[in-house]
């Protein structure tokens, strides 16, 4: 199998940001947003939003209006229309459908409480540990379908970590692609979406970093290019916690969001003039532009971070 770096495409680069509406956008989402856009701007392409609500149960109502108003507010302006997950599931199915005609895909009755016992892979998720690749233990259940993996090392160069490496079965394992109440699951979903959408790259958190090689995997079974991809440090508070919305992360100012925008280039290893601080975020954003520069992000993967109303660096 060639390598992942050689598969890369030269098309026109194209980086997107896809938050899932379960609240309002907080300091942490503000960092993956940014360095994806000025990434992508830098090169002279394009950035465009995807709504991540294939959880449906998890979507809070008005919480999508109130991400893409706080990204204008903060002069993060897409292009095209934004790509709403909750819309797709055609889209879905028919990768799924493809898997399943190659063999890869197969049901799984197995709950949580089954694997409880497992272990556990760098993202704390269950290790599967193979109990109905020849069919399901549990029959009468709703299933489950898993993608069944190789025993392959897969290697990707990482933009601002540096090249990783994941055994996809002893790491893993297979893994859910679709849930056992008929939702898609986010890896399907996400690689879907990234290629119909025409993505060349994915800028985020390195909370992440640890689906990547699954969704390199995924793209490779699909047929589908393969992105360059670079994951962020993720913003963690005084007791290492990630700042989200499970953490009462506080929301963005959307009417002054300038100190925080300041706040999240230096976040970022950038060195925004002190006069920028309370700027006009256009202003910020042209200053960023100029002086944007990928190798300045520390490389690591979480960074605390504390809120400061005077705009100091964090």
């Amino acid at each position: 199998m060639p390598s992942v770096d050689t598969m890369i495409s030269t098309r026109r680069v194209r980086g997107r940001f896809a938050p899932s509406p379960t609240g309002p956008l907080h300091f942490g989402s503000l960092i993956a947003a940014l360095g994806s856009f000025l990434e992508a701007r830098r090169q002279g392409g394009e950035w465009l939003v995807r709504i991540e609500d294939v959880d449906t149960p998890r979507t809070m109502p008005g919480a999508a209006d109130a991400i893409l108003r706080t990204l204008e507010h903060c002069g993060l302006l897409w292009d095209g229309p934004v790509l709403y997950q909750s819309q797709r599931a055609e889209h879905y199915q028919a990768a799924l459908d493809q898997l399943q005609r190659a063999r890869l895909a197969y049901p799984c009755s197995c709950t949580r409480r089954d694997l409880a016992g497992s272990p556990r892979g760098r993202d704390g998720a269950s290790i599967y540990p193979g109990h109905c690749r020849n069919g399901p233990r549990q029959p009468g259940r709703s299933c489950a379908v898993r993608l069944r993996l190789p025993d392959i090392l897969l290697t990707f160069q990482d933009a601002i970590q540096g090249e990783y490496r994941q055994l996809l079965a002893s790491e893993v394992g297979d893994f859910v692609i679709r849930r056992a109440d008929h939702l898609f699951a986010y890896q399907l979903a996400v690689v879907v979406d990234d290629a119909d959408q025409g993505i060349t790259e994915v800028i985020r958190g390195s909370d992440l970093l640890d689906s990547t090689p699954r969704q390199i995997y995924l793209q490779q079974v699909l047929e589908l290019p393969t992105l360059r991809y670079g994951h962020l440090p993720v913003a963690v508070d005084e007791r290492g916690n990630k700042l989200s919305k499970q953490t009462h992360a506080p929301p963005l100012n959307d009417r002054h969001p300038g100190p925080e925008l300041w706040q999240a280039l230096r976040f970022l290893g950038q060195q925004p003039p002190p006069a920028l601080t309370h700027a006009p975020p256009a202003e910020m954003l042209a200053w960023a532009l100029t002086h944007w520069q990928l190798a300045g992000i520390p490389a690591t993967l979480t960074h605390p971070w504390r809120r400061s109303s005077a705009g100091e660096s964090p």
